[in-house]
């Protein structure tokens, strides 16, 4: 289902970023987004360790009482705002934890959660790349694939938040079992820490996402099949979405997914699609920061 309320003037607040591999903060101030606090993600820690790493980011920007709070989410968040991992290999210590009720008595202020991606969609909708189009899709590849749905002006949510988790969707070219407990996924072929244990399987242990993709730049072949297979399994998901949901313009992010020639990669790849099936693919315009802005345009 489509719901919630997107507003479209840039908004102001301070806001949580907290992904897969790092935890992120900053000030927005009408849509200008201030310096970003960035610290490492703790994929293992407890539900209380990862509220104070939050609350670390909000106190370290000094809060202010009248401020609009934020946070967006790696994971299922549900309409009720109770935050669950789905992929555990990611966030193993996270379960049924009701964020935004914590937050909102421990800020004294109603706070807005949702998934990462999701908010990100909303934000390069007002303010980047999905500016103009009516039906949009943004898909972040870095440590995992994620993805966010706009249709008709709203983003694409649903009762229990797993709307929008496009990288859970099964590819024709992945082979292996998925965090997330599913089989072939793309994100288990097109993902960062997925790309690392691909190069593990092949013979290159030591190698992390960002080794590989420049292994692929320098030219080894096998970093490059890798990457290009990651490419090749994000063109089909741009197909897929565009079969089922009409999208006329696709933004790529995410650490992989805005690394230098990827993005051609997947346009490469996508031609190959009959032309009903290839929306427009483009880059992301906010990089790394369009959650920012998306979730304080947000109201619960």
């Amino acid at each position: 289902m489509t719901s919630g309320r997107i507003q479209m003037e840039f908004p102001s607040g301070v806001a949580v970023d907290f992904g897969g591999t790092k935890l992120s903060a900053a000030r927005v101030t009408a849509g200008k987004i201030g310096p970003v606090m960035k610290v490492q993600t703790d994929g293992g820690g407890d539900a209380a360790h990862q509220m104070e790493a939050i609350c670390d980011m909000l106190d370290q920007l000094e809060l202010r009482p009248e401020e609009r709070v934020g946070v967006a989410l790696t994971g299922r968040v549900s309409n009720d705002g109770v935050w669950h991992a789905v992929n555990t290999d990611t966030l193993s210590g996270v379960h049924s934890v009701p964020v935004r009720a914590l937050l909102s008595a421990r800020l004294d202020r109603d706070v807005k959660v949702d998934n990462d991606a999701t908010a990100a969609a909303v934000g390069e909708y007002i303010a980047g790349a999905g500016r103009g189009v009516v039906s949009f899709g943004f898909i972040t590849v870095s440590t995992g694939v994620g993805g966010g749905i706009i249709l008709d002006g709203k983003p694409l949510l649903s009762v229990n938040g797993l709307a929008g988790h496009v990288g859970f969707s099964t590819s024709r070219i992945a082979t292996e079992l998925c965090g997330s407990g599913r089989q072939s996924t793309i994100e288990s072929i097109a993902g960062g820490r997925s790309i690392a244990a691909l190069a593990a399987k092949a013979g290159y242990s030591g190698y992390d996402a960002k080794a590989v993709f420049s292994a692929h730049l320098d030219g080894q072949e096998w970093a490059t099949k890798l990457i290009t297979q990651s490419a090749q399994a994000i063109a089909e998901l741009c197909a897929n979405l565009t079969t089922i949901l009409e999208l006329e313009r696709i933004a790529i992010a995410g650490s992989i997914g805005l690394a230098s020639g990827y993005l051609e990669l997947v346009q490469r790849a996508l031609a190959d699609e009959p032309e009903l099936y290839r929306p427009e693919v483009v880059s992301a315009q906010l990089g790394q920061n369009s959650a920012f802005v998306g979730i304080l345009a947000q109201t619960n």
